[in-house]
């Protein structure tokens, strides 16, 4: 009787410390990183910003007005000291979400907002709203997905979206990507050979976080816009063997409590 509650005792510790591994590093997250004018084409528009994370970040460019240049681009980067970006490394699955509005004055040239998920082996992922196409859209990398084709749901400036990016191990044991758009999916994009930089993975030391772009419109000198990221979280999704692994252990327990 004390060999099988000994035994059902060392389970649910093997369990603990493997679903702890696997919890430890994502959910040390507990800050945003800013970085403005990562795009800084117009130096003499006016930036400003707040960072109250999680429960908001806002970016704001006024004046975004000059003869030439593209635009402006101001990033915020989940971390875990406040002072550099969260390396994200294979296998380090994740749910991220957070509610978004995009205002722009006017609403052309371009204003846009979203997730940047910046991949080692596949380069930016973005996940966005933009002012003037009236888009919900997701594209680089392994995928590309519209929401306004496939359904229906599109952008006015000023309005509050939700936008959602699971990275996870998905039932054929491949690493996969999904969106959500005001809780409705994209379909599943999984990496492989066949799509993208032909990867199996995201690569060690990728980065994930929000931006804000403003094109430059050398005719309005008050041209200008504001993201406001709203309600932000990241949160771990375990791999389908830790879950397998806290079933046994949970069985364990309850086996010893009968014992």
């Amino acid at each position: 009787m004390k060999l099988l509650k000994r035994s059902a005792c060392y389970a649910t510790l093997i369990v603990l410390a493997v679903a702890s591994a696997a919890y430890g590093q994502i959910s040390s997250i507990n800050s945003v990183f800013l970085s403005p004018r990562v795009f800084n084409d117009v130096p003499g528009a006016t930036f400003n910003s707040i960072n109250a994370y999680p429960s908001f970040v806002a970016f704001s460019e006024s004046g975004v007005s000059q003869a030439t240049g593209f635009a402006n681009r101001d990033l915020w980067q989940f971390s875990s000291t406040g002072t550099n970006a969260y390396q994200i490394q294979n296998g380090q699955y994740f749910t991220a979400s957070m509610n978004l509005s995009l205002t722009g004055n006017p609403i052309t040239p371009r204003k846009e907002a979203g997730f940047l998920f910046s991949t080692v082996n596949d380069g930016d992922i973005q996940f966005i709203v933009d002012s003037d196409a009236h888009e919900v859209v997701q594209f680089g990398g392994i995928s590309f997905y519209s929401f306004n084709v496939s359904n229906g749901i599109t952008y006015n400036s000023g309005q509050t979206i939700n936008l959602g990016i699971t990275y996870f191990q998905d039932p054929n044991n491949k690493n996969a990507l999904q969106f959500w758009a005001n809780g409705v999916p994209s379909p599943v994009f999984e990496f492989g050979p066949s799509v993208g930089s032909g990867a199996l993975d995201i690569g060690n030391g990728s980065t994930l976080g929000g931006y804000f772009q403003i094109v430059n419109d050398p005719n309005n000198s008050k041209n200008s816009g504001d993201a406001l990221f709203s309600g932000i979280s990241i949160s771990v999704v375990p791999e389908p063997s830790v879950l397998s692994l806290l079933g046994l252990g949970i069985a364990a327990l309850v086996y010893r409590r009968r014992s």
